[in-house]
């Protein structure tokens, strides 16, 4: 939602002359940029265990952060208040720690007292570093019209007690759909986030970024074994997000080919071809190829991708993606937290690597545009290039015919946990749903066993990608440094050989 910018000075309780005095303070340390995030957060988190919702929490988190940039340094700060000397006391410190080390702490606390200090106004006519570098400039207001999650019911607006009602239904129609339910757990969490964004270009974003997640995880036993089986939902829209529908899907998850799950067994392992299923076997994707992507890591010399920009680096059918632009997705964003528009960024174009995902700070040193990648958890924590919606899109192949295809080998189609080493690629993923493939087809249901391999190198073994691709809509939080809400998919997929951990 995108109200008029007078709803958010109003919110931080600040004027644009404020604002240009803080960015003047900011850079009395001899910075060549700064920027300022203001956020209001309202969340809410309401649990039922037991069959009842008795327990919850409601939490307000409000301030501003501060950042200035001078060469190689950054100098961050915040103010958990927008009381004026609270956010002078910000921009002081973001300067100081910018300049230490070619500057005095005092030195740079006096001039942004006024002494020698930058004066507030217009950007300078020429920007152009002395590489003669010129960063894109975003002045545009922010366009009510190009919103991507306009909610239609506000968070706050619903009261709890009447929110809660999702969670008592999926109590009830679990228990009642399968007599093996012992225990049912479910969480409705959501947020409302006002964010104002201004910076020493003069360009000022503001918007109000909803979030709405349910998630269930239930316990059954077949007087042998235990599952615990969980499932989630996770957009950026307001309270019309809470449906019938949403929770017959949820408890369609819980319970879809739970036979075969009581049923699974721990087959042979070694290397062998893995076929991976759409939609969240995207995660894979994310961990342990996309982060390789992120131009921070390609800045430190820490990505095995560096150096091959245009270079093929895997099948011509495979094309990858980092969308911020899916109206009402988990990982969208109008405009990212340093103020950079959104958009569609092709990492991997038929099999050729075409982009890296920037924030200002990577596109800076790599002499290139931002790709409004720029993200933080809160405005304690300075932007980083982080992931969005990552996915692959559709190929040529029909799932039928991957799995066809394989003499022998594993279908997984649900993901746990998993370990990344970033800058390699090493994973180790372990796998909740799967299947064994015999002759072509899906026979003996798999459980406890973990798929072991390189990222880069796994991309590079893909020898078929189905036409069925696929975005999870589950509650993806991405944890690097910092946690924030992404989402990921992938088609039905076939690589050549993994090592599966098994007997």
């Amino acid at each position: 939602m995108i109200y008029d910018k007078q709803y958010y000075l109003d919110t931080f309780k600040v004027t644009k002359e404020q604002l240009d005095a803080l960015i003047a303070t900011a850079l009395g340390g001899g910075g060549t940029y700064a920027d300022l995030f203001f956020e209001n957060t309202s969340s809410t988190d309401l649990m039922l265990r037991d069959g009842a919702v008795a327990s919850g929490g409601f939490n307000v988190d409000y301030g501003v952060g501060v950042r200035t940039l001078l060469g190689e340094k950054t100098g961050y700060a915040y103010a958990e208040s927008t009381d004026p000397a609270a956010m002078r006391a910000a921009a002081l410190s973001a300067a100081a720690i910018g300049a230490a080390g070619s500057r005095s702490v005092a030195g740079a606390a006096a001039r942004s007292k006024g002494e020698g200090a930058l004066q507030p106004g217009p950007a300078a006519a020429s920007i152009a570093g002395d590489d003669g570098y010129v960063p894109r400039l975003y002045r545009g207001q922010p366009n009510p019209a190009a919103d991507r999650y306009p909610f239609l019911q506000n968070w706050n607006d619903r009261k709890p007690a009447e929110l809660s009602r999702i969670l008592y239904s999926l109590d009830e129609k679990l228990r009642s759909a399968d007599k093996r339910v012992l225990k049912v757990m479910a969480v409705l969490s959501y947020q409302t986030s006002d964010i104002l964004i201004y910076n020493s270009y003069e360009e000022l974003k503001y918007e109000t970024r909803p979030m709405g997640t349910v998630a269930v995880s239930a316990i059954l036993s077949d007087g042998k074994n235990v599952l615990n089986c969980h499932s989630s939902r996770s957009f950026r829209k307001g309270a019309e997000m809470i449906t019938d529908s949403l929770t017959d899907e949820l408890c369609h998850d819980i319970l879809r080919n739970i036979d075969d799950k009581f049923a699974a067994g721990r087959p042979k392992g070694g290397k062998m071809p893995v076929v991976m299923g759409a939609g969240a076997s995207g995660i894979l994707l994310h961990e342990a190829m996309g982060h390789a992507f992120e131009a921070d890591f390609i800045r430190k010399g820490q990505s095995i991708f560096e150096g091959r920009l245009g270079s093929k680096i895997c099948n011509e059918n495979i094309t990858i993606v980092d969308d911020g632009t899916i109206k009402g997705n988990r990982g969208s964003i109008n405009f990212d937290d340093e103020g950079v528009p959104a958009q569609r960024t092709v990492m991997v174009d038929k099999g050729v690597l075409t982009s890296f995902l920037h924030d200002r700070i990577s596109a800076r040193a790599l002499g290139v545009q931002p790709t409004g990648n720029g993200r933080r958890e809160n405005f304690r924590c300075a932007p980083i290039p982080r992931m969005r919606a990552t996915y692959m899109e559709s190929g040529p192949d029909s799932s039928a015919d991957i799995i066809s295809s394989v003499k022998k080998g594993i279908y997984v189609d649900e993901f746990s946990n998993g370990q990344v080493k970033i800058g390699e690629g090493d994973f180790t993923f372990y796998v909740k749903s799967g299947y064994l493939i015999e002759n072509g087809h899906l026979t003996a249901p798999v459980k406890d066993i973990n798929i072991i391999g390189n990222g880069p190198q796994a991309l590079s073994d893909i020898v078929a990608v189905g036409c069925d691709a696929k975005i999870d809509d589950g509650a993806w939080t991405c944890g690097k440094e910092q946690s924030v809400p992404v989402s990921c998919g992938i088609p039905t997929v076939l690589v050549g050989g993994l090592t599966v951990g098994g007997e």
